[in-house]
């Protein structure tokens, strides 16, 4: 075999190794629960479970300031109504910035409601919202925020879901003074997550689970007041080409069934300005 041919079956191999050993003991701390949130098979799978005393979640150990997260996450099954599975980004503070997935359960068959919203300063009002194209609680599957100072885009299984231009050109706020650190979490919410808070958790189907795995964080890290990344991150200016922007038109078309940006009756006196670009 020649030497280029070594090498790149080993870079390949280090690659699939590199994939498969994401260590939650080595990136995330349990934050709260109680012990209901554990992680399990040497650090390779993390549980978050919700009954009627508490919630759960966990939260990473370092800050970053930019990055791309991927996380694999299994969504609770059955009648999930009430729930709220978590995957975010968040900064300190009252006037914090935020960048979030959350899953809003429903009743046995109906789907899940997949909420995004980006905030700062702490001002969001920036929701869209969507349905999945698979049921999400019979496999893992892959969501990932990329955050870089140009862009925000949320992508599920690579397939682009949003993307949130930087447009402070035009006046708009944009998240990119505050390192965030990445939480997770499951909590009841039936006070408004499910049909605006008409249908409540059942409490009799407790303890509800959600299951995270594969976790990969690739940031600039944020301590002592400086931010390091590193010089291969091709997500720091990561753009989306047009194949990337014909599938986010595709999932948009048929798979938004919430817009802030077309909701003339929440902004009468004119959409937001980023909506004339793209949000």
């Amino acid at each position: 075999m020649s030497p280029f041919k070594i090498f790149f079956f080993t870079a390949l191999l280090v690659a699939a190794f590199s994939l498969s050993s994401a260590d939650f003991n080595q990136d995330v701390n349990v934050a709260w629960g109680n012990g209901r949130g554990k992680i399990l098979n040497n650090g390779q799978l993390l549980t978050l479970s919700l009954d009627r005393s508490s919630g759960s979640g966990f939260q990473s150990k370092t800050e970053y300031l930019f990055g791309k997260i991927d996380m694999q996450i299994k969504l609770v099954p059955g009648n999930s109504a009430g729930t709220v599975t978590t995957f975010y980004l968040k900064s300190e503070g009252s006037t914090w910035d935020e960048i979030d997935f959350e899953f809003l359960g429903n009743m046995s068959g109906d789907p899940y409601t997949l909420h995004t919203n980006v905030y700062t300063q702490g001002k969001g009002d920036k929701e869209q919202q969507f349905y999945l194209w698979f049921d999400p609680t019979a496999n893992f599957h892959t969501y990932s925020i990329l955050w870089n100072p140009q862009r925000i885009i949320l992508t599920v299984d690579g397939t682009p879901i949003r993307e949130f231009k930087n447009s402070e050109s035009i006046g708009v706020l944009f998240p990119k003074n505050k390192p965030m650190r990445m939480y997770a979490s499951l909590w009841n919410a039936d006070d408004w997550a499910t049909r605006g808070g008409l249908v409540k958790t059942d409490w009799s189907k407790a303890p509800f689970m959600a299951s995270y795995r594969n976790i990969k964080i690739d940031g600039c890290v944020h301590a002592n007041g400086r931010s390091s990344c590193s010089s291969a991150s091709n997500w720091y200016t990561q753009e989306m080409d047009s194949t990337s922007q014909a599938r986010l038109r595709w999932v948009q078309k048929n798979y938004m069934i919430y817009n802030y940006c077309t909701d003339h009756k929440r902004f009468p006196q004119g959409i937001p300005r980023e909506c004339t670009t793209s949000s």
